[in-house]
């Protein structure tokens, strides 16, 4: 299972006094970022090949607080995925001192970034989201390139 863990810094707070929504939201496209950078496509090989992670859809859940400083153990997995690759479900879990504190869904694609449609990424790229551990709700999804 791929983690990393972070912190609920001062800037993730909101004014009750525990992580706001949006930041769940930031943490997760920063733990799919890293694991993307470490299988060999940092950002910079994203803009060579003119494609991008689209988000269609978020789901945040919410199981237990998380407040300021305290770590969090993001992990991440594969919960859908396409034949093609053209469009992918990640799952991203927080652990917050060692239970599960809140869980991001995420509906994604490829877009190709001068086409502006959705595409089928590079197999390269289709490898390390199959490498990803799945979900135990993992489920096949349609196709959506064009």
């Amino acid at each position: 299972m791929y983690q990393k863990t972070l912190i609920a810094g001062w800037g993730d707070m909101d004014f009750n006094a525990h992580m706001r929504n949006t930041a769940y939201l930031d943490k997760s496209a920063d733990v799919r970022m890293m694991y993307f950078a470490e299988r060999g496509f940092p950002m910079s090989e994203f803009r060579r090949m003119k494609l991008g992670p689209v988000v269609k859809k978020d789901e945040l859940e919410y199981f237990r607080e998380a407040n300021l400083l305290e770590d969090l153990v993001v992990t991440m997995s594969l919960a859908g995925l396409s034949e093609d690759g053209s469009r992918m479900k990640l799952r991203n879990d927080f652990l917050v001192a060692g239970k599960l504190g809140a869980r991001v869904s995420s509906l994604a694609g490829w877009l190709d970034l001068e086409q502006r449609k959705l595409v089928c990424p590079p197999e390269p790229l289709l490898a390390a989201l199959r490498d990803l551990a799945h979900s135990e709700d993992f489920v096949v999804l349609p196709n959506s390139s064009r």
